[in-house]
C-alpha cells in the first residue's frame, strides 16, 4: 500500500510516487501505459519547456481537448513549474473558448486534434497567446507535443512551490453569465485526499492494486480531480478519451475497474446498455 507521508504539494507527491512506485502504472490511455518514475520525467520535461517558452510562476496555461494522459502530464508538469492549468470545455461555442483563454491570459494554449479548427479561429482574438501546440498533430503551422517535451530536460526543475499556490484554475458552466475561474490550491486537491487511513470510509480506502476509470471530462473537477485521487494513492488510472457508455463497459471488463466516478446520469446511460446484463462487474467494488 503506497500511502505518501504528506507530501508538501502535488509536484513532491509525484516525485515521492516515482521513488516507491516506480516501475508500477500511473497512467493507461488508448493502450499507452506510463509507469510512475516515467511520468515523473515527463512532467520534469514539461516544466522545463514551460520554462523555456518564458511562462513565468502563477502564469496560466490553456488546455482545449479531451480526456488524455498528456493531460496530466501538462497538468503536473505545469505544477512543477509553479505554472496553473486551465482547462477549456471542449463542447463550448468558440467565442466562449476565446472567452476562457482571454481570461487567464495564457501565454501558451495546448490543443487537442478534435478542436484544432476552433484554435485558428480563435487564435487572432487573443493578445496574450504567444505558442499553440498541438497534442496530436493535425496543425503543420505549429508544433508537436511530443517533439517538444522530448526536446527539454529530464532534470528536476526543482521550482519552489507553497501548499497555498493555485495548482488548477477550472471554469464554471457560465449559465448566469460570463464562466469565472475557480482556483483551487496545492491545499485544496490534498485535503481531498488526505484524510487519516483510519478515519477514511471504505469507498476512499484505496490499494495499490486498485484500477481506476476516469471518464468524466477534464475540464471538470470529476475528471481532473478523480485523475489526482488515483495517482496520489499510487493506484492505476485508465483514462477515456470521452464519456461513451458502450465503451464504459468495455473498460470496466477489460481494464478490470475498481473504481469510477461518473455524475448519476452517466451512470444511467451506462445501465441501461442491454449489454451491461452480461457484463462481468464482479472486480467493479466502487461507483462514485
Amino acid at each position: 500500500m503506497s500511502v505518501l507521508q504528506e507530501p508538501a504539494n502535488l509536484a513532491d507527491m509525484i516525485r515521492s510516487q516515482a521513488k516507491a512506485r516506480g516501475s508500477s502504472i500511473a497512467y493507461e490511455f488508448e493502450g499507452r501505459q506510463t509507469s510512475f518514475a516515467e511520468f515523473d520525467r515527463l512532467t520534469n520535461r514539461v516544466a522545463n519547456g514551460l520554462k523555456a517558452l518564458g511562462v513565468k510562476p502563477r502564469d496560466r496555461i490553456a488546455y482545449l481537448g479531451k480526456n488524455s494522459d498528456i493531460f496530466f502530464e501538462l497538468l503536473l508538469g505545469a505544477m512543477k513549474a509553479n505554472v496553473v492549468m486551465a482547462p477549456v470545455n471542449w463542447r463550448l461555442a468558440a467565442p466562449e473558448i476565446a472567452f476562457i483563454v482571454a481570461d487567464c491570459k495564457a501565454p501558451v494554449l495546448f490543443v487537442g486534434p478534435e478542436l484544432v479548427a476552433q484554435a485558428r479561429a480563435i487564435q487572432s482574438q487573443l493578445p496574450d497567446l504567444r505558442t499553440i501546440i498541438t497534442t496530436e498533430g493535425g496543425a503543420p503551422e505549429w508544433p508537436d507535443y511530443a517533439a517538444w517535451r522530448e526536446a527539454q530536460s529530464a532534470d528536476d526543475p526543482r521550482v519552489e512551490i507553497s501548499r497555498q499556490d493555485v495548482a488548477i484554475q477550472l471554469y464554471t458552466s457560465g449559465t448566469t453569465g460570463k464562466p469565472k475561474g475557480a482556483m483551487l490550491s496545492h491545499a485544496n486537491l490534498l485535503n481531498l485526499v488526505e484524510t487519516g487511513e483510519g478515519e477514511k470510509p471504505d469507498w476512499n480506502k484505496w490499494t495499490e492494486n486498485d484500477v481506476s476509470l476516469v471518464a468524466m471530462p477534464v475540464f471538470h473537477i470529476g475528471g481532473s480531480g478523480w485523475g489526482l485521487v488515483s495517482l496520489y494513492h499510487g493506484a492505476k488510472g485508465v483514462i477515456a478519451r470521452e464519456f461513451d457508455p458502450t465503451k464504459v463497459l468495455d473498460f470496466i471488463e477489460h481494464s478490470k475497474i475498481t473504481k469510477l466516478f461518473m455524475v448519476p446520469a452517466a451512470m444511467q446511460f451506462v445501465v441501461r446498455q442491454p449489454r451491461a446484463r452480461q457484463v462481468d462487474f464482479s472486480r467493479l467494488k466502487y461507483m462514485l
